[in-house]
């Protein structure tokens, strides 16, 4: 087994490298299946074509004896030769019509042999199956032997790619087990790093070291997911494996299966559009814990904040908590004393419990919920946002085409590109729109006619494809939550050592040890805001957790932060420090439904 079949050098750049020409044959030559038939085939035909050869010869030599001429055996096996290849040079040839009529055979039957049969024979039983050894040993087999702490993916999807570009990021090896070889290829030629092995066989998942991975990810079927979750765990009894799930009733059967960790992806998105809509209520929701420390997000609307600066609003004075950033239709602004709070805004805190107790008190009484959310889409994501609003008496429509999923009174039976539809829904005074379409198309186009019909309303949309998130926000969504990153940093949260929590689509909060370079120097030295774009919302040392500490406070050593960041900021922190994302299990609030 060469290397690069066996992947001895993973993770690293490939390499031309010299091949002999018995190592090129050896795959079609080897005396096991397919190989050894097809070798023996050639084999035949090779031999039919040197006996017609040898007679045709022969036959010469008996009809130019007969014509009086004698040549020798050379001659004879030259003269069948350039009439079988249709070279006929002509300076032999027979003068009876006997010796003509067998010229004429002898020129069809090489013209069938050699010009026809041969080529395709060669390409059949040669040529193809070189080329198909060639390819496979572009894709790996199996994984070396020590390899350890990887993460195993079973497909390859939008919650996959973004996936590996998180695992990547934060230096965690990675394998997609892949079944059809040019799938694999095709993954191989775009730098994935791909494994091929069928799912549902014992033996891959011994190949890929399964026993030995940080986690093994299923984001395909509910049906696929339990066949992968029994085979794998049968193999590998410990390795922790997460799935995903469509239906509530496939929960219990994959954890049955063996799954240790379940998600309903569609559960996480309707949770996280219901907290994101503003003129609701002005209470803060949380949305993760590390340890004490709780993160949530509030909305600004119909309170007195609206139209103050952060410091002018005294919500550390007053309640505690930290005012981290604000959102301001999708545009993420970190915190300063001079940032404006305006209608849109939503607020992301930083606290302990108590301390959004004490906001709760001083702002749930403001309410602007107006008229019913209008929730466009009556699939999963659209019936999980309905449930999450009902959960906190919120009014919704759901605007639905599909008369077959229309259940209750609070479903509008129409096409949502329909003025009167939307009328029948209430667009005329509802505070918000959230669109929850799987197709991205059918969303961009939504999302611009909705903003035609109510500039002012609140916009949030649904992207499947990451890459589409920049083209909805121009479209005039205020929010867009990627199914793609939340998948990947749900199933990033269950990866032991990742101790990192998206809040929303590119912002997350981290945990880190202390760089070296940082210990001894206060906040306002350390100036991360500024020069990395990250915000410290809390110190961990041996004495405890200091959450919201002050500019004067001083970085110990041995002692951890948590901070928030986007994506950039993240890996600047990471290149600049040399630290590393620290192990620590994150708890979510936006996974209510999912099963550990």
């Amino acid at each position: 087994m060469t290397p690069s079949r066996d992947l001895a050098s993973w993770g690293q750049s490939p390499r031309p490298q010299v091949k002999f020409l018995t190592a090129q044959i050896t795959p079609i030559i080897t005396p096991a299946g397919s190989g050894r038939r097809n070798v023996r085939l050639l084999l035949q035909f090779l031999g039919t074509l040197l006996g017609l050869v040898l007679a045709y010869s022969l036959i010469f030599h008996f009809l130019m004896a007969a014509e009086g001429r004698e040549f020798s055996w050379i001659t004879g096996l030259y003269w069948t030769l350039t009439v079988m290849s249709t070279l006929g040079f002509g300076d032999i040839t027979f003068a009876s019509d006997l010796g003509r009529a067998f010229s004429i055979v002898v020129l069809l039957s090489g013209m069938i042999f050699l010009l026809i049969l041969l080529p395709f024979t060669f390409i059949e039983f040669f040529y193809a199956p070189w080329m198909q050894a060639q390819a496979e040993a572009r894709a790996p087999r199996k994984l070396p032997e020590g390899m350890s702490n990887h993460v195993l993916l079973t497909n390859y999807d939008p919650v996959s790619a973004s996936l590996i570009g998180r695992l990547e990021q934060y230096g965690y090896r990675y394998a997609v087990i892949v079944g059809d070889l040019e799938e694999a290829l095709r993954l191989h030629d775009r730098g994935i790093k791909v494994v091929f092995g069928e799912t549902d066989r014992p033996e891959t998942y011994r190949a890929v070291r399964a026993e030995n991975a940080a986690l093994l990810a299923a984001t395909g079927s509910d049906k696929n997911n339990t066949n992968i979750s029994f085979t794998a765990r049968e193999v590998c009894p410990t390795v922790p494996i997460t799935t995903t799930a469509d239906s509530v009733e496939s929960v219990d059967i994959l954890t049955l299966a063996g799954s240790t960790r379940v998600l309903q992806l569609p559960e996480l998105m309707g949770e996280a559009n219901a907290r994101r809509i503003s003129g609701v209520n002005a209470q803060a929701h949380v949305v993760g814990e590390f340890g004490d420390l709780r993160i949530a997000e509030a909305t600004a609307s119909g309170t007195p904040l609206v139209g103050k600066t952060l410091a002018e609003s005294n919500l550390r004075r007053h309640a505690g908590v930290s005012v981290v950033g604000l959102w301001n239709r999708g545009h993420f602004e970190p915190a300063t004393g001079e940032t404006k709070i305006e209608p849109s805004s939503i607020l992301l805190l930083a606290g302990s419990r108590e301390q959004f107790d004490r906001y709760d008190e001083l702002f749930c009484i403001y309410h602007n919920t107006g008229g019913a959310v209008i929730i466009i889409g009556g699939g999963r994501v659209g019936r999980a946002t309905a449930r999450a609003l009902e959960a906190r008496d919120v009014p919704y429509r759901i605007v639905e085409q599909a008369p077959e999923r229309i259940r209750d009174d609070h479903y509008v039976f129409g096409n949502a590109a329909d003025a009167a539809t939307l009328e029948r829904a209430g667009i005329a005074d509802t505070p918000a729109i959230v669109i929850t379409a799987h197709d991205d198309d059918t969303n961009i186009y939504l999302t611009l006619y909705c903003r035609r019909l109510r500039p002012d309303v609140q916009i949030i949309s649904r992207s499947t494809l990451e890459r589409n998130i920049s083209t909805l926000y121009r479209a005039g969504a205020d929010f867009v939550l990627s199914y793609a990153s939340m998948g990947a940093s749900a199933i990033l949260e269950g990866l032991q050592g990742s101790g990192v929590l998206m809040l929303a689509e590119g912002l997350h909060v981290s945990e880190a040890e202390i760089p070296e370079a940082l210990v001894g120097k206060t906040l306002s030295e350390a100036a991360l805001s500024r020069l990395i774009g990250a915000n410290i919302v809390a110190i961990q040392t041996e004495a405890g957790l200091r959450i919201n500490p002050d500019a004067g406070s001083v970085l110990p050593r041995g002692g951890r932060i948590i901070f928030i960041a986007n994506a950039e900021a993240e890996a600047r922190f990471l290149k600049e420090y040399g630290a590393r994302i620290v192990t620590r299990r994150v708890v979510a609030r936006t996974a209510p439904r999912s099963t550990f």
